[in-house]
């Protein structure tokens, strides 16, 4: 590995999985919370589309998470080749295949929860939207599509909170012109003391800022940087449907 991809492997989501394999270091959990967050709605979705029940989907991707750590399946890992997302969903069809060569002895899930039980309506509320015609794969593709934009907008949003314009992000964040109901850029420059032009210029640049964080989100799931592009061109073929 050169050294501009080992400097950029250090923000990958592989990096993430070499601490969070590693239960021995201070930062393991941290780590793992930080990729349950970001691959728990996709493969819940995906779980959630198998025709299982909400409440067997919430189990088994409980239980799924909770075996990487028990098991030491991260640990497994030898090189960091291909997309972390293939590889969790190999790991969860081998895991189902388990599953279902099993009696259900006991409740699922082992009392360790991962995520809270209203991020778990939310993810509910996502997963069960109309899918007419789509695979478990493709809406497992479309939460982790969705799942790296809910991380761009987080970062935007924390961005504009250290800047104490909170205000601000609330009310451009969802402004589109000639939307009923919604302020007009006229009425917001009367509101905020500033021109149109000024606000039509914030808009742009929360667009655009926007548009560079969730580049950075995605980039991160890739182990080169000669692979963002094709991640970036994927990305945008499955936001697209």
């Amino acid at each position: 590995m050169t050294d501009e991809n080992q400097n950029w492997f250090q923000t990958t989501h592989w990096s993430l999985v070499l601490r969070a394999r590693d239960q021995k270091s201070t930062q393991a959990p941290e780590a793992l919370e930080q990729l349950c967050r970001i691959y728990w709605p996709p493969l819940y979705a995906y779980l959630l589309r198998q025709c299982h029940r909400v409440e067997d989907a919430q189990d088994l991707t409980q239980e799924f998470f909770l075996r990487l750590i028990e098991r030491g399946w991260l640990a497994h890992l030898q090189h960091q080749d291909g997309k972390f997302r293939s590889f969790l969903l190999t790991f969860l069809e081998h895991f189902l295949s388990d599953q279902r060569d099993r009696a259900k002895a006991q409740k699922r899930g082992g009392g360790v929860t991962f995520i809270s039980l209203e991020e778990m309506q939310s993810e509910e509320r996502s997963a069960g939207a109309p899918a007419d015609g789509l695979t478990p794969e493709q809406v497992f593709e479309r939460r982790w599509v969705q799942a790296l934009m809910d991380q761009a907008t987080i970062r935007l949003r924390e961005e504009y909170l250290a800047k104490g314009e909170i205000a601000i992000y609330d009310q451009l964040k969802d402004l589109q012109p000639n939307e009923r109901g919604a302020l007009t850029y006229v009425q917001l420059a009367a509101q905020w003391g500033m021109t149109e032009a000024a606000v039509k210029t914030a808009k742009h640049r929360m667009n655009r800022r926007h548009q560079q964080l969730l580049r950075e989100v995605i980039a991160h799931t890739v182990t080169r940087p000669s692979e963002i592009e094709d991640e970036i061109r994927h990305f945008m073929r499955v936001l697209g449907g």
